[in-house]
């Protein structure tokens, strides 16, 4: 099995109710995001995958959809808050998306971190 990473980062509020005092407030984050995809076989140019087209998929969401906006007005979080956890959740279904539909690798998204603070993040592992 292989696996690779790329990092991306966004700026985006949220506000969050009944999960603490502070985050019931409107705040922003300076997100960073790690997304992993893995796979069992190598291409004939002997890798995994283009980490451009990962990066690709990655700024297609992170940057498309996420970067400097008010994450509680996306259609995507109208229903949900928008948590780290379901940040992540939501840039590994987008990302994977992106990933079937332009390239023939067999890549599925293995992991995907949503990091709020240096010191403080959401993991997520589709299965």
């Amino acid at each position: 099995m292989f696996e690779l990473k790329v990092k991306s980062r966004f700026a985006g509020a949220h506000q969050l109710s009944m999960v603490g005092q502070k985050c019931e407030n409107l705040h922003g984050h300076n997100w960073n995001v790690e997304v992993c995809v893995a796979g069992k076989e190598l291409n004939s140019a002997g890798v995994l995958a283009d980490f451009g087209d990962i990066k690709k998929a990655v700024r297609s969401v992170v940057d498309g959809q996420l970067d400097h906006k008010f994450l509680n007005e996306l259609e995507m979080f109208k229903q949900v808050q928008p948590t780290s956890e379901r940040i992540a959740v939501y840039i590994a279904d987008q990302v994977q998306a992106f990933l079937d539909e332009t390239i023939e690798e067999d890549v599925k998204v293995s992991k995907v971190m949503a990091w709020e603070s240096d010191d403080a993040c959401a993991t997520y592992f589709p299965e």
